[in-house]
Order: C-alpha cells, then sequence, then structure tokens
C-alpha cells in the first residue's frame, strides 16, 4: 500500500521551475514541466551535491547548476557522457494538489 503525503499545491511550482520540500532525511525538489507533469528527484546531483533545485529545467530534466550535468526527472539518472543518478520519489497530482509518496522517503 503507498502512502501519499500533500506536498504542495500545482500552481505554487512554476512552470519549468521548482520548489524544495525539507523533511527530517531528505530535501526533495518538485519540478513542473511546461506540460504541467510533475517530478521528484533529492535535491542533490550525484556529482558533488549541487542543489538540482536551482538548476534550469528543459523537457524532462535538469541541469546541475554547478558543473551542468544533466539529470534525467523521471529516473534521476546522469545523461552522458556523465554517471551516476539520485533518488526518485512518486508524485500524482489530484485537484491540483501534489502528492508524494511518503514509502521511499523514508529509507532516504
Amino acid at each position: 500500500m503507498t502512502n501519499w503525503i500533500e506536498a504542495v499545491k500545482l500552481k505554487d511550482i512554476p512552470r519549468l521551475g521548482s520548489r524544495v520540500i525539507k523533511t527530517d532525511t531528505v530535501n526533495i525538489a518538485l519540478f513542473r514541466t511546461t506540460l504541467d507533469e510533475v517530478f521528484a528527484i533529492k535535491d542533490e546531483c550525484p556529482h558533488k551535491q549541487g542543489p538540482l533545485s536551482q538548476g534550469i529545467v528543459h523537457g524532462t530534466s535538469v541541469t546541475c547548476p554547478l558543473h551542468n550535468w544533466k539529470i534525467d526527472l523521471a529516473s534521476g539518472e546522469a545523461l552522458g557522457p556523465d554517471e551516476g543518478c539520485t533518488n526518485t520519489y512518486s508524485t500524482k497530482v489530484e485537484n491540483g494538489m501534489v502528492y508524494l509518496t511518503s514509502d521511499k522517503m523514508m529509507a532516504a
């Protein structure tokens, strides 16, 4: 059974932008695409832990502001030629509210 928690209103995440949700164990960056898709990943680049929430969103990826690594928002994988991965979290949008699954947050 998946446990969902309310995170933020969709309208509070700018298109091609992000919002950060802080928990006791991890900071999660929520990203919104131009098509209103919402992705959630750990707010930490796998390269040198740069704040991905401050990066530039393009399509379904984000570019780290420190060293220009491109991270796929759906998988958390660095896009070639770079290698590495950051945690991803399941999201859903219902009635204008973004929800995160709390299952992986406890393990992060």
